[in-house]
């Protein structure tokens, strides 16, 4: 039995977030019966252990430190991993860890792990470092982290081809291995049928189904809202443009506000976050297009989602986006025009034209990023047989 310890997510049941979708997936979905999953669950008073998906989750509780939070989070979770093998000699184990947030805090808790025969996976995530939510300080840090982290790491599993390239152009050494699996996502075969409490959701924001381009994202800086909203309001649609985010009136958004006076322009619209999955669908799925501004990162389960269950999708021409998209999706630049005069060439578009595009996506989803396959290249990996 290979036991396989994920750290790094906040846990499951996921309500939202990239690793915590994984998570979920990969364990929902398991196939082989020699493996065995335990996944470390953000908590802030419990520290018990339960069964989820056939997975033993361990609670491990974490008081407000402020940004110290997820680092303390990582290290207790070793902690806990640490104990468990030794207190159950376990065999055949693996830590896998998401994101690179403990690098300078790692070599204790990885010379305790070998010794105990535990081999260490990591997933290096995009460039945290790059992210403008972060001082100089801190992205000096990430910096640090990534090159502590990846350095030390038995393999590096990286969930884009452009990372797995800057991965090697900057941390080429004689024991550095990597591989490529990405994030997943579902197609269905038909369009969700909107239940009455899905339908008051666009009425109570006088919202017609599709006739909306939408925008669904953290509301930061490198994820370009700013050339979003610029250039959609420079467009001549009529539409709205409805924007999912966790939108705060921070200084971000004052900045915004003050540079485009957005709020006077009725066509667009903050809804604030949807954490309901179901009613987040129904919401891509009945968009005339959504935009897709990310830069930093790599395989972006909300790019992945949008391909799944949107017919149009307009993204940033960097490139992790259309690494993803290739020809199945439109493609921006931030130059001054270039989006606005897309939108209004799309805008035009006829419903055959939105859904050719539409099922180049869902098939780009189903050859390149369906979740049954990206498990079972995780098992593959896990049980030694990469």
């Amino acid at each position: 039995m290979k036991n396989v310890y994920i750290i790094g997510s906040k846990g499951i049941p996921a309500k939202y977030g990239g690793f915590e979708t994984f998570v979920e997936n990969l364990t929902l979905l398991k196939k082989s019966q020699d493996l065995h999953y335990y996944v470390a669950c953000l908590n802030s008073k419990k520290n018990n252990t339960f069964t989820y998906n056939g997975a033993t989750c361990f609670n491990i509780p974490v008081p407000n430190v402020g940004p110290g939070k997820a680092i303390l989070y990582d290290l207790k979770s070793l902690k806990w991993i640490i104990n468990h093998v030794q207190k159950n000699n376990v065999k055949s184990a693996v830590v896998y860890i998401l994101a690179c947030r403990i690098g300078p805090f790692l070599a204790p808790y990885l010379k305790k792990l070998r010794q105990l025969g535990v081999t260490y996976y990591l997933n290096p995530d995009g460039h945290e470092w790059l992210r403008a939510k972060w001082s100089k300080p801190v992205r000096h840090y990430w910096k640090i982290s990534e090159k502590k982290m990846v350095r030390q790491a038995d393999l590096v599993i990286c969930d884009s081809l452009n990372i797995e390239k800057y991965i090697h152009r900057n941390y080429e050494n004689d024991r550095l291995k990597t591989c490529f699996v990405p994030y997943g996502a579902t197609v269905e075969n038909q369009k969700s049928i909107i239940t009455e409490k899905e339908q008051g959701w666009f009425d109570k924001h006088h919202v017609e189904l599709n006739n909306y381009y939408l925008i669904v994202g953290r509301f930061v800086p490198e994820n370009n809202y700013e050339t979003m909203i610029t250039e959609f309001m420079q467009s001549k649609t009529q539409r709205k443009l409805v924007i999912v985010t966790n939108v705060v009136h921070n200084k971000f958004y004052n900045y915004l506000e003050q540079k485009t006076h957005f709020s006077q322009d009725k066509r667009i619209q903050f809804v604030g976050t949807v954490y309901d999955q179901k009613l987040l669908k129904v919401i891509r799925e009945n968009a005339l297009a959504y935009f897709h501004g990310h830069e930093v990162g790599g395989t972006n389960p909300s790019l992945l989602e949008a391909l799944a269950s949107t017919s149009l999708n307009l993204l940033l021409n960097v490139g992790f986006n259309h690494e993803v998209g290739e020809d199945a999706a439109k493609y921006w630049t931030k130059d001054k025009g270039v989006l606005s005069n897309l939108i209004n060439e799309v805008d035009t578009w006829d419903e055959i034209k939105r859904k050719h595009y539409g099922d180049l996506a869902k098939n780009r989803i189903r050859q390149a990023y369906n979740w049954d396959d990206i498990v079972s290249k995780y098992e593959d990996i896990f049980l030694g047989e990469r």
